[in-house]
């Protein structure tokens, strides 16, 4: 994989561990809510709003990475290309030719 393709997935571990560290947060919070501490529910709705931020970005950079993925793969429209298939139609089809030219 090249470099862009690791710095991707170095991102989307960082991103997925931010998310992580904050739905601690937030479950920390609401477990104090539970409790009665009223004054957790500014904390919970910033932990929410980071929680939703840190979401996208792990989903958006596993897009990236995918799509690096697939291009590495030599994948178009989400299948790899078949090149031994290829090959053969192509030779079936310079057989034909060959057939057609020699009549």
């Amino acid at each position: 994989m090249n470099r862009d393709g690791a710095d991707s997935v170095e991102m989307l571990e960082l991103a997925e561990g931010m998310y992580r560290d904050v739905a601690d947060e937030l479950q920390l919070a609401m477990e104090n809510l539970r409790a009665g501490d009223l004054a957790e529910a500014k904390t919970a709705r910033a932990a929410m709003r980071d929680l939703r931020a840190a979401m996208q970005l792990v989903l958006e950079e596993r897009t990236r990475v995918d799509k690096l993925r697939q291009d590495a793969i030599g994948a178009v429209d989400g299948r790899r290309l078949d090149f031994a298939a290829a090959r053969s139609e192509i030779g079936r089809r310079l057989a034909c030719l060959r057939d057609a030219g020699a009549g």
